[in-house]
């Protein structure tokens, strides 16, 4: 597999399939050509404020995706890996194994018709005004 390596890529990537784990979120894009696929990894300063922590994290993750993705034909899909702080203690056969079932799920998806990622809509306040019939600051109705 190839590597994302364009921020325009991984932003392309967000908008198809999206699983989250304990370890990684996995969000997976479908290009619709036959190329070759590509991964990319992220591990943000959110996770881990040094930098050898964050290279040791990814270098995790991307032995494991080598391993995960190898007995996968993933032509013409665009993957990118979102690290998670436990994925740096995690038992490496629960890392590979976590990933390969994220592929999986990720590759059933797009044989689907599959139009975006479906995400739940969080209540919070309401614009209309409680006294209308509108959510309060705390989003409970009146």
């Amino acid at each position: 597999m190839q590597r994302l390596k364009k921020r325009r890529d991984f932003l392309a990537a967000r908008k198809g399939f999206r699983r989250a784990g304990p370890y990684f979120v996995l969000e997976s894009r479908d290009r619709g050509d036959s190329d070759e696929g590509r991964i990319g990894f992220t591990v943000s300063k959110r996770v881990a404020r040094q930098a050898v922590v964050r290279n040791r994290i990814r270098r995790r993750l991307k032995e494991a995706a080598r391993e995960a993705v190898s007995d996968r034909q993933q032509t013409g899909r665009d993957l990118v890996v979102i690290a998670r702080l436990p994925a740096l203690r995690a038992d490496f056969a629960d890392l590979v194994g976590a990933l390969s079932t994220a592929l999986t799920a990720s590759s059933e998806t797009a044989h689907h018709e599959h139009s975006g990622r479906s995400r739940t809509k969080r209540r919070g306040p309401s614009k209309i005004p409680p006294e209308r019939g509108g959510r309060d600051a705390d989003g409970q109705q009146p």
